[in-house]
């Protein structure tokens, strides 16, 4: 049976702040959010993150973005879907000011900034998908795409875009198979040297 899908609430920050942790590593040592907090400690991270999704400003990591997949009484996965018009960097920015990090993170991710994809304002953007383990990934991921992009339309989006690093196939594939493609990339010797992947690549898909 398929899961449900609800939007995530307060009470679900440190489901929301996992996801982002887990999402952002991607498999990785390191991930932009242990540069962010100038830590690798998961559970300073953590905490770092559930104050991050909570914050008065709401940027794109703002719990409110999110949708879980709940099956039987457990989460399953989770979906972040925002407006890039609305979630800018600057918000982003201002929302890590409220809980003290200072501009000077944006130094210490400079190698991710070189292959951040391009965002055209007017296509609504999904991040941070994840699954738990002992799910069925597909299942999961359609059902809580399926509901994001509904928000989408509703919103009067006609585009959705993500990301992918290039070598997570496994995710690329995962997205593809839910009607997204390949639409460019960017690679840096600077960014394979600190993550060990070569970039990022752009997927898009019509709604």
């Amino acid at each position: 049976m398929n899961p449900s899908v609800r939007k995530a609430t307060e009470s679900d920050a440190g489901i929301v702040a996992e996801a982002i942790l887990t999402s952002s590593r991607a498999g990785k040592k390191i991930g932009i959010f242990d540069l962010i907090f100038e830590t690798s400690d998961d559970a300073l991270l953590l905490e770092q993150l559930s104050a991050l999704v909570r914050t008065a400003t709401k940027s794109y990591c703002h719990y409110s973005n999110f949708l879980l997949a709940v099956s039987g009484s457990e989460v399953a996965g989770t979906i972040c879907g925002y407006e890039p018009r609305v979630a800018t960097h600057d918000v982003f920015t201002q929302a890590l000011a409220e809980i003290g990090v200072d501009e000077g993170y944006q130094e210490r991710i400079a190698t991710y900034l070189l292959v951040k994809p391009e965002i055209d304002r007017q296509t609504w953007v999904v991040d941070f998908m994840t699954v738990i383990e002992g799910h069925e990934p597909l299942p999961v991921f359609a059902e809580l795409i399926k509901k994001s992009l509904l928000s989408a339309r509703l919103k009067g989006y006609r585009k959705a875009q993500t990301m992918v690093e290039i070598g997570s196939s496994d995710a690329q594939i995962l997205y593809e198979k839910l009607g997204f493609e390949v639409i460019d990339e960017k690679r840096s010797e600077l960014y394979a040297d600190q993550f060990g992947r070569a970039g990022i690549k752009r997927l898009q898909m019509t709604l």
